[in-house]
């Protein structure tokens, strides 16, 4: 393969991860933003939005010759836009380079010397091609242009909100609750971590990959878990290790959780060299557990009652997405620790919302798992019933995946469920006890849910066949026994 030359001006094709090349310009780079270190890397500025990244030469590729390929492998409706700009802004250039042309014949005729040096494809200071309407100011790292992607193909361009904006607090007409969105990122992005110290407490599906992605940000963090094995790991990734919960407290100024249930979030905190030991004046603690709303109202009087501050960040998202970086987090309470954990939240999700008072964020977290799994349920009542009925599965989910409730993650449920593949990604018995919490708030307020309760039998009757430890797509397999 020959080698590609790039320099400063040249257009290019920027790739990040998983997500669609898109049409930028190789740039000097801010002087405050430093070079990522050990990557041979530009700085691009993307067409269509007003953000820019570092990516690796090997993700770049010159945009002239690659431009068919290009917009062959990507119809949206924000990348055409995006394109259109790039040639608008050569006809600007071409424009621009006729007119020095005609002034240095001019000055060539009157016996002057014409310059030599060729003219830049583009010039730096003319800014409007790069102007989109996903921003209202320059985002200087590669996470918040990795949610740009992700966002272009999940919203329509009518509601597209710009990335690095915070949204105004929404009072809801009962005037109870307050939703924010927070400033959108993924992972792989060049995040400037908190000098706070942060303490995790909880290594399981879920915890080892925010731990892992909170050390590969620069965060600066002191790791407990109750099985000790589970450290090994982040101790070489450059973690600290804390004896105890309450140890890990009384070391850091953040210190976060995420365990499996209501039981074992207060056993963590009221237990022996538990957590509210170590909580002092000051210190910051997030439960990050998906948990019922009453245990969270007891653990923030508890927390608060000591000096501490309190916040809960469940989090949406599967052992996929938390080892991606692309969770999304649900947080409510103390709004000053959420503004706190920015960095840390910009670390391990895609996006994250305030949604005020401590509960409203479990209460919010056990309806999206409810919904998550009846739907799971349905989907595997439907893979046997085609089955059943004579009908092929796979021309089933074939089917499914070129409708209306295409997804991710249908696709990826399904063709485990068909290779007869569970490896955890999102254990059966925690959606089932989500699926319970949900159902019981459901009977506080004396609100139905009998699509909830239907799918919480079929869980419960998953788990009589020892499938609790799988994933919750094993839940097919209560329909075949």
């Amino acid at each position: 393969m020959a080698t590609v030359h790039l320099r400063i001006g040249d257009l290019v094709w920027g790739k990040l991860g998983r997500y669609p090349p898109w049409p930028g310009k190789i740039v000097s780079p801010p002087k405050d933003l430093k070079k990522p270190r050990g990557k041979k890397c530009f700085f691009v500025k993307f067409f269509g939005t007003e953000d820019h990244a570092w990516i690796k030469v090997e993700q770049l590729k010159p945009y002239h010759p690659h431009k068919e390929e290009m917009i062959k492998i990507n119809k949206g409706k924000r990348f055409q836009q995006a394109v259109d700009a790039v040639e608008e802004y050569l006809k600007k250039a071409k424009g621009k380079e006729s007119a020095h042309v005609s002034d240095d014949k001019a000055k060539t005729d009157k016996g002057r010397k014409a310059p030599a040096k060729p003219m830049k494809i583009i010039e730096e200071d003319d800014e409007d091609a790069f102007k989109g309407g996903s921003s209202d100011k320059p985002v200087k790292d590669d996470a918040q242009f990795h949610h740009f992607l992700l966002s272009q193909s999940e919203k329509p361009a009518s509601s597209m909100e710009p990335i690095s904006k915070r949204l105004k607090i929404i009072e809801e007409d009962t005037g109870s609750t307050s939703i924010q969105a927070a400033d959108s990122t993924a992972v792989n992005g060049s995040i400037t971590p908190t000098d706070k110290r942060i303490g995790f407490l909880g290594l399981g599906l879920m915890g080892s990959g925010i731990v892992s992605n909170l050390l590969k940000m620069g965060h600066v963090v002191t790791v407990w878990n109750r099985t000790a094995e589970k450290c090994d790991l982040f101790i070489q990734e450059g973690a600290r290790l804390g004896r105890t919960p309450a140890e890990v407290v009384s070391l850091c100024d953040i210190t976060f959780s995420c365990v499996s249930d209501p039981r074992a979030a207060r056993d963590l905190v009221l237990g022996p060299s538990g957590v509210l030991q170590g909580i002092r004046p000051g210190k910051c603690y997030v439960e990050m557990s998906t948990v019922d709303p009453e245990t969270i109202t007891e653990l923030s009087q508890v927390i608060t009652s000591r000096g501490g501050r309190f916040l809960e960040a469940p989090v949406s998202g599967s052992q996929q997405l938390s080892n991606e970086g692309m969770l999304v987090i649900v947080a409510a309470g103390d709004r000053s620790v959420y503004e706190d954990c920015s960095s840390c939240f910009q670390a391990m999700g895609k996006s994250s919302f305030f949604l005020g008072e401590a509960g409203n964020a479990a209460r919010m977290m056990l309806v999206l798992n409810m919904v998550q799994g009846s739907f799971m349920a349905t989907i595997a009542e439907g893979l046997t019933l085609a089955q059943a009925t004579g009908q092929s599965q796979q021309t089933f989910l074939d089917i499914l995946c070129q409708g209306q409730m295409a997804s991710t993650f249908v696709d990826q449920k399904c063709q485990n469920i068909l290779q007869g593949n569970f490896k955890p990604d999102y254990y059966l018995k925690h959606i089932q006890k989500d699926l319970r919490l949900a159902i019981s708030m459901g009977d506080s307020v004396n609100h139905p849910t009998p699509m909830a309760a239907a799918a919480n039998e079929v869980y419960k009757r998953a788990k009589a066949l020892d499938q609790s430890d799988n994933d919750m797509s094993a839940v097919y397999r209560a329909y075949i026994h």
